[in-house]
């Protein structure tokens, strides 16, 4: 598409403007968008002007060559959209910059036509609202680019800290922690996924993803996370009490059975101890086939005791040796001893007959030399299955 030679006159009587055209957008034009008078000096005076000032000579550039589009054009935009990124000016802002600086553009060459002159301005505007478009995509898509690959990195970063914190790499205190904004006391969860299925890494950070939606829905705050396809560990700002029915509504969002083990810390120098222990009630849980769903320490008291290892500890889970290589022995065994010895509860959750329990106990019994029906037996049979499981 060529232009008549009118609005190739009508263009060349701007060129003289071009510097004025720029200092006009970013000194005053533009002060009447909210926030931009709280920018910088030297950012409205160089970077912005230098930006609008591009942009006017690429407009007229395209009045000689109406098809001109090629690799590199939209290049200083792309640059100055990724620093307005990284310098957090709001998305809104910046193109609303181009769009205004559209409309000055369009003013300058209203106010230098003549009569008669009508057809070039229409010509000329015609290939301003046709570049505008490209422009204004190739900013917000930088713009974007730039402020995603910013919080992967960030979240990267808090995630690296946070697991430091809890393995006890980064010591309370740490002038990097004042990242996290932990101050006073916390509460800390371990989530267990039951089961979780084989899936491909979509799938999986869609689930962490509504994971942290309910987490952060359920608190009022958005917590610290480090979650992955089995479950993971979470930091809950400030002292909360979780909800009973937390891993219900874990449970629905991810699709599968939930288990969620709470433990308070006094403050963030107890927050490794406290991921330590909601880790181990959540194994224990596990190891006694407890169902899923909110434990605390409370809950599991004695087994937490009897998995605590020491010079007997060996003895204690060799006593299950004989029936080491029965798994549905163990599992009815771990089975009754959740279902506190009812031999039809136990028969119901392992779809068996109540005589074939009967019968797998009896062996255990036999091989063992365990008294499955004494006080001391049931807690030698606990301690030993409890043991086996933290050695695994």
């Amino acid at each position: 598409m060529s232009l008549s030679p009118e609005a190739r006159s009508l263009a060349a009587r701007c060129e003289p403007r071009v510097n004025e055209l720029a200092r006009r957008m970013a000194r005053e034009s533009f002060e009447e968008l909210p926030g931009y008078a709280d920018l910088p000096d030297d950012v409205k005076d160089l970077e912005i002007a230098a930006t609008a000032r591009h942009g006017v000579r690429l407009f007229l550039r395209r009045v000689n060559d109406p098809d001109l589009d090629r690799p590199g054009s939209y290049r200083l935009f792309r640059e100055r959209a990724a620093q307005r990124a990284e310098e957090g000016m709001p998305l809104h802002l910046l193109l609303r910059t181009h769009a205004l600086g559209a409309y000055v553009l369009w003013q300058a060459l209203r106010d230098v036509a003549r009569p008669g002159e009508e057809a070039a301005l229409v010509e000329l505007v015609d290939i301003l609202l046709r570049s505008h478009p490209g422009i204004v995509g190739a900013v917000a898509e930088t713009y974007l680019d730039e402020r995603s690959a910013l919080e992967a990195e960030q979240r990267a970063q808090q995630r690296s800290l946070v697991r430091g914190l809890l393995d006890g790499m980064v010591p309370p205190g740490h002038v990097l922690l004042d990242q996290l904004r932990l101050e006073g006391p916390s509460l800390l969860l371990a989530l267990g996924l039951d089961s979780p299925p084989a899936d491909g890494p979509v799938a999986v950070r869609r689930r962490v993803r509504r994971l942290q939606t309910v987490l952060d829905h359920t608190f009022g705050v958005e917590v610290l996370a480090l979650l992955d396809g089995d479950g993971g560990r979470v930091i809950v700002p400030a002292d909360r009490v979780p909800p009973d029915d937390l891993p219900q509504h874990l449970s629905r969002a991810s699709g599968l059975e939930v288990r969620v083990a709470a433990v308070p810390a006094a403050g963030p120098e107890h927050l490794t101890d406290a991921a330590r222990t909601a880790t181990e009630i959540l194994r224990i849980t596990r190891a006694c086939g407890m169902p899923p769903g909110l434990h605390r320490l409370d809950d599991v008291l004695l087994e937490y005791h009897l998995s605590r290892r020491n010079e007997s500890s060996a003895h204690i889970a060799a006593l299950l040796d004989p029936v080491a290589e029965r798994p549905e022995l163990l599992e009815t065994l771990r089975t009754h001893l959740a279902h506190r010895q009812d031999r039809r509860a136990t028969a119901a959750a392992l779809a068996l007959h109540p005589n074939t329990v009967d019968n797998r106990l009896a062996k255990i019994a036999e091989r063992t030399g365990i008294d499955l029906s004494s006080p001391r037996g049931t807690a030698l049979a606990l301690a030993a299955l409890l043991l086996r499981d933290s050695e695994g």
